[in-house]
């Protein structure tokens, strides 16, 4: 059996690093897999060629390293398809800004044979470097869903899954060039897999840990993600269902995020500033689900975050 681990990276030197580190340590109950590791390099300037060159002759696993010129996300990962294996039987992918659990892959791995998934998903955990303010760690504001393992999902995204190869074979498009910078087309292309009757599962203990660095746990970073999520959110769901009833449904829950947080916003003289911070998010979630409905594209990933 092949696992191609697929990695985009953009300016990123430090946490590929961390990354290919975390993925030389990865361990197997039995016998492992072939692993190959493809990084892709959203920088025109290659600049994360040198840590490829670094890591190369140490890791126990191939490792080959792409530049994908074209500025965005879905490019990156779709060059990334196109230079796996053609023997692959898997494609995983995480991203570089993160380090797994050394029994990260060998539990995706676990979870798809035991529920037969076609898709295979994982819990992202943030991990804090530098103290961060109280406020951030009570608002739990980096903290996301999780389920028990065999949950079945509907949608999945690319900082920490693995798919069957057959599952990019079978679909008529990959990842869509047209989100290149607003975020969001692992998320579009995923809900198109589950359209198509492949299974999602979650696997609750293949962990990988964000590296979150402290120019993330400000106000405003926090509120300006909010808002993209919002924004491209939106886009995804209009673009999958581009009918009136789409929309419609899509402004009833801009206006109850809304609402929401203006009336969280006076409890935080009373509750704490997570509760302030809490509120503005979702009125900035829900203006950026609005705005999308008149066609707004917010191109957060124009610029990168953190090393």
């Amino acid at each position: 059996m092949t696992v191609a681990i697929c990695v985009i990276t953009f300016q990123r030197p430090e946490g590929l690093r961390r990354l290919l580190r975390g993925l030389d340590a990865l361990t197997f109950r039995a016998d492992p897999p072939e692993v190959e590791i493809v990084v892709v390099d959203n920088d025109p300037n290659g600049s994360a060629g040198q840590a490829c060159d670094e890591y190369r002759s140490e890791l126990k696993w191939s490792l080959r390293y792409h530049v994908e010129p074209r500025r965005g996300i879905p490019f990156a990962r779709n060059l990334a398809l196109a230079c796996v294996a053609d023997h692959a039987d898997f494609v995983a992918f995480i991203d570089d800004d993160e380090v797994p659990e050394p029994c990260w892959l060998d539990e995706l791995l676990h979870v798809q044979r035991s529920y037969d998934a076609d898709v295979v998903a994982g819990p992202v955990v943030p991990y804090f470097p530098e103290e961060v303010p109280s406020w951030v760690v009570k608002g739990r504001f980096f903290e996301r869903p999780r389920h028990p393992t065999g949950h079945r999902l509907d949608v999945a995204y690319t900082g920490n899954v693995l798919a069957r190869r057959a599952v990019f074979q079978g679909m008529d498009s990959l990842f869509n060039e047209r989100m290149a910078l607003t975020g969001g087309s692992d998320s579009h292309f995923f809900s198109r897999v589950h359209r198509a009757g492949y299974t999602i599962v979650w696997a609750d203990d293949a962990l990988a840990y964000e590296w979150t660095p402290l120019s993330r746990a400000r106000f405003g970073w926090l509120v300006q993600r909010f808002f993209r999520v919002g924004n491209s959110r939106g886009l995804v769901a209009i673009d999958l269902g581009s009918s009136w009833s789409t929309r419609l449904v899509l402004a009833a829950k801009a206006a109850v995020w809304m609402v929401i947080g203006v009336l969280l916003v006076p409890c935080a003289p009373v509750f704490g500033r997570h509760v302030f911070v809490r509120g503005i998010r979702y009125m900035a979630y829900g203006t950026g689900l609005l705005l999308s409905i008149g066609g707004s594209r917010y191109e957060e990933y124009k610029r990168t975050h953190g090393t």
